[in-house]
């Protein structure tokens, strides 16, 4: 494909485009609330991406703080467990 074409391509679909798959059951859940709320399914899926990724951020952040308090704590008894056995 010539860089032209993907150029012409690129305006027509837009960077901004995104497929994503999800389950059957995902599905109906975001069309009965676009339906309940009289928005479209895209609409829905939208907020839900706007409200999701900072909450996954929180999640992924306070698992990091996790796991790097988790190995400190681990090395911390360790070195007790050494002094104990000299």
């Amino acid at each position: 494909m010539s860089k032209t074409s993907e150029t012409t391509i690129a305006k027509v679909r837009g960077d901004h485009c995104l497929n994503v798959f999800v389950s059957y059951e995902l599905k109906d859940r975001l069309k009965s609330l676009a339906k309940k709320y009289d928005r479209t399914t895209a609409d829905m899926v939208r907020a839900v991406l706007r409200v999701g990724i900072p909450m996954m951020e929180g999640l992924s952040e306070a698992e990091q703080i996790m796991v790097r308090e988790y190995v400190e704590l681990f090395r911390r008894l360790r070195k007790v467990k050494t002094l104990k056995e000299i």
